[in-house]
């Protein structure tokens, strides 16, 4: 038996309504992650351009542009700490709440739970590696780094329920878990491109209150597939 887009949708359609404004939060907390990773993105692109604006051809202000550039490093530097030590917690907090809310009611709070499991290193350590593997591949090769970003995207969820695992084991049990699911569920990402449109056309309005948690509650359900398949299948018990 294997899922379906249309059952997933559905499913976390119905589970992100249930508790809405809980959900609702918690999307807005993992969106604010999204954008600090695209803003050191696009500071790091951007240091370059401001070097020649300001002096490095011998025509401006040589400290003025010395300032400047130890200022952007600095700021990316503490945006990358905050990434690391505190989004990734956030990222596997925000996967626990929307696999929980498919049978219960969890608070906001439980976006937290990751800094109160007693495994903060473990977790750190295991989302940087995947984050870091994942780039790499990117750099390197384009859809070889597509592919593995799917191949590691059950990680925060596995986190989020077993927050002591051992980071080997976690990446096993995703690579299992996805094989033969990587482009069903790249269709499924695609299938949000017309609510990610109208969240632009709203200025992001539409994104917060309904098209995030939507799309998190509805990957939170592949999980749950997953897990149970997984269960069946006997790699986890």
């Amino acid at each position: 038996m294997s899922w379906t887009r249309d059952r997933l949708k559905t499913n976390g359609r119905i589970a992100f309504k249930k508790n809405y404004w809980s959900c609702v939060a918690v999307a807005v907390i993992m969106g604010i992650i999204t954008g600090l990773s695209g803003v050191n993105g696009g500071r790091a692109g951007g240091s370059a351009s401001q070097n020649s604006l300001y002096g490095t051809d011998g025509f401006g202000y040589p400290f003025a542009g010395l300032a400047i550039t130890m200022t952007a490093i600095i700021v990316t530097l503490i945006i990358l700490a905050l990434e690391i030590f505190v989004g990734s917690l956030l990222e596997v907090g925000g996967k626990r709440f929307f696999v929980l809310n498919k049978t219960e009611n969890p608070t906001v709070g439980t976006i937290f739970d990751a800094f109160r499991s007693g495994n903060y290193v473990n977790v750190v350590l295991a989302m940087f590696l995947k984050n870091l593997f994942t780039s790499l591949w990117t750099l390197l090769f384009v859809i070889p780094g597509i592919v593995k970003h799917y191949e590691y995207l059950m990680i925060p969820y596995i986190l989020a329920e077993n927050p002591g695992m051992d980071r080997k084991e976690a990446f096993q049990i995703s690579k299992r878990m996805m094989d033969g699911q990587k482009m069903e569920t790249f269709i499924l990402d695609l299938s949000f491109i017309g609510w990610i449109l109208l969240s632009a056309i709203t200025c992001g309005i539409a994104g917060i209150f309904y098209v995030n948690p939507y799309r998190e509650a509805t990957f939170a359900e592949l999980y749950a597939f997953n897990k149970a398949q997984a269960y069946e299948e006997g790699y986890i018990r």
